[in-house]
Formats: structure tokens, C-alpha cells, sequence
């Protein structure tokens, strides 16, 4: 009875800290492009992007994350202690999500520098940046569905053919953008 309710928060609590790690960077690359601007713009629209920065990290990233690893490792030893050294997806999936982590508290970093007004990144590294989420909720999600009938070789050119569209993408939309 446990299991479904435990799972279905763990996907809602996914969902909610991916929500913030798609639009942080995006703010990020907001924030960098601000820089451009003359004062007092400049001045009022950083002042404006720490906020949101700062509230959405704390206030629902922070949560998000937190909660996905509680429901996250309940349901690993819920479903699958008894076989977790069998099961070579889950693994894989964990060492996904510790990546995700990483890049979870490099956001952090990122908004920090940013506080001291030390941009670190352009905004087109950040919209480059921006795209590691996508790759690797991805991979975690082809793994989940997948598992272990999933074939690793088509799955790692997958991933390296889908991590490459994704850059080539962000290229071309900027070269569209500088049309403008």
C-alpha cells in the first residue's frame, strides 16, 4: 500500500526540482545578459534576478532535491534491497542523480559568483549549461523505463547522439536570435 504512494511522491518531487533546475540556469542567462545593460537597469533588474534566484533555489529547489532523495532511497529499500547489487540500472541511475546533485549545487556556486558580481559565465555558456539537465533527466528516465533490457551500447551512442542535437540546437537558435 505504501509503495504506489511513495512512488508517486518521489515523480511529483522530480518533477518539482527539475522545474528549478530548467529555470534557474535560464535566470542565470537572464541575469548574465542584464550585465549589458546601462544603469540603473542593470542595477535594478540583478537586484531583481538575486531574488528570484535566491527563492526559488532555497524555497523549491532545495526541497525538491531533498525530498526526491528521501522518497527516492525509501523506495530502493523498499523494492529493491534485497537484489540491489543485481540490478546494474539502478546503479547507474544513482550515479545519474548524484550528477544531478553536482549540478544542483553548481547552480548554487553560479549564483553566489553572481552575487558578487563576478560573472563567470557568458549568457550563451549558460544556455549551454542550461541543456545538462535535459540530458540527464533523460538518461535517468530511459534507464527507469528501460532497465535492464534496456542494451547499454544503443543506449550510449543514444545519449551522445541526443547530447549532441541538444548542442547543436542551442547554436542554431542563437544564430537566429543574433538575426533578429
Amino acid at each position: 500500500m505504501i509503495y504506489p504512494i511513495l512512488k508517486s511522491l518521489h515523480i511529483i518531487f522530480v518533477v518539482s526540482w527539475f522545474a528549478g533546475l530548467f529555470y534557474l540556469p535560464r535566470l542565470l542567462v537572464y541575469h548574465a545578459e542584464s550585465q549589458d545593460k546601462a544603469e540603473p537597469e542593470r542595477n535594478i533588474l540583478s537586484t531583481q534576478f538575486e531574488k528570484m534566484e535566491k527563492v526559488l533555489f532555497n524555497a523549491i529547489m532545495i526541497p525538491a532535491m531533498f525530498l526526491t532523495w528521501m522518497t527516492g532511497l525509501s523506495l530502493i529499500y523498499l523494492q529493491w534491497w534485497d537484489g540491489f547489487g543485481q540490478h546494474t540500472w539502478l546503479h547507474l541511475k544513482l550515479a545519474f542523480v548524484v550528477g544531478i546533485t553536482i549540478y544542483h549545487f553548481y547552480c548554487r556556486y553560479i549564483i553566489l559568483a553572481f552575487r558578487q558580481q563576478n560573472f563567470i559565465f557568458s549568457g550563451p555558456q549558460l544556455r549551454l549549461f542550461n541543456e545538462i539537465a535535459t540530458i540527464l533527466l533523460v538518461s535517468v528516465v530511459f534507464l527507469v523505463v528501460g532497465k535492464n533490457s534496456l542494451d547499454w551500447l544503443y543506449g550510449l551512442v543514444g545519449f551522445t547522439l541526443f547530447g549532441i542535437l541538444i548542442m547543436a540546437a542551442v547554436k542554431i537558435a542563437k544564430r537566429f536570435r543574433n538575426k533578429a
